[in-house]
């Protein structure tokens, strides 16, 4: 690691104009999504609410976790007012919001941070190379990322097993019209499209993985993310191209450090230099004295 440059930075979305984080306390946290109001489950919220209670009582939307343990399933209690599906902005994307029985929205407006520091990236590739780089986004899900790439002139290969994601992805591409641009939509366990882009000698200059903890392939592939991660990440190494310039790796299991994600970075993907910001992604509350409240792990690496 002697030629490696690694730095911890905590990462906080700057640029939202349709979300924000209103309150939290009490394991809860009280956000709006575009005009709606949503009370969500939190458990690293180990505080107490700011606002009054009837604040909290005009949510639009509140999430029940499905058992006293919490959890991502649940069930919605959603006002009559709110449609089945919206359309939100971030900068110059346009997606749609949807209550989910996972009890986010479609979308994580926590990761903003990743799609404005890979515009950056991609743009100092261009100025460089003269030409657009290649990247694959596994694990994509609705598409945010991959769009915000391929309207800052990368050409995306996104891939998510399930069928629903695509979907809702493909969505969002007519909605951000993006139509005629260079991205490719595919339906595809991560690691079998990974060594399948090997065999036909395929690279990429950049990547972004965005793994659960568990799931399936669209054949039944098991993914476990302690066992599964480091062979995708020694397969996406032998589909790096020759300029190579970015590789993100998003995590929201919590039993897992930063620190070792960042390890597991280096090792699996036989970095011998450039350099390394590792940490976590969160939230920050409105106003003064904002409270921040981790959401996920990150470690991403880049030449300059």
């Amino acid at each position: 690691m002697e030629n490696i440059s690694i730095k911890f930075k905590n990462l906080f979305p700057e640029n939202w104009k349709d979300y924000s984080l209103i309150d939290s306390g009490n394991g809860r946290k009280l956000e709006r999504f575009g005009d709606f109001i949503f009370d969500r489950p939190e458990t690293q919220a180990m505080w107490y609410p700011r606002l009054d209670k009837s604040s909290w009582e005009n949510a639009d939307g509140v999430f029940n976790p499905a058992n006293q343990k919490g959890g991502n399933l649940g069930k919605w209690e959603l006002s009559e007012k709110i449609p089945k599906e919206w359309v939100l902005n971030y900068r110059n994307l346009k997606f749609m919001a949807l209550p989910t029985p996972f009890r986010h929205l479609g979308f994580f407006p926590e990761q903003s941070p990743h799609w404005d520091w890979t515009e950056i990236q991609i743009k100092k590739f261009i100025d460089k190379y003269k030409r657009a780089p290649k990247l694959l986004n596994l694990f994509g899900y609705s598409g945010l990322a991959t769009f915000h790439a391929s309207a800052s002139g990368a050409y995306v290969t996104h891939v998510d097993a399930s069928k629903k994601a695509i979907e809702l992805a493909t969505q969002n591409k007519e909605l951000s019209q993006l139509q005629n641009s260079k991205l490719r939509l595919i339906i595809d366990d991560a690691n079998a499209f990974v060594e399948r882009e090997y065999r036909r000698k395929k690279k990429y200059d950049g990547f972004i993985l965005d793994p659960p903890k568990y799931g399936r392939g669209p054949k039944g592939q098991k993914w476990e993310i302690n066992k599964s991660l480091p062979l995708l990440l020694q397969n996406c190494r032998k589909i790096f191209s020759e300029t190579a310039f970015m590789f993100i790796l998003n995590v929201y299991a919590f039993r897992i450090s930063s620190v070792s994600i960042t390890t597991t970075l280096i090792e699996n993907l036989s970095l011998q230099n450039g350099n390394i910001d590792f940490g976590e992604l969160g939230l920050m509350e409105d106003g003064p004295r904002a409270r921040k409240i981790g959401q996920s792990l990150y470690s991403r690496w880049y030449l300059k």
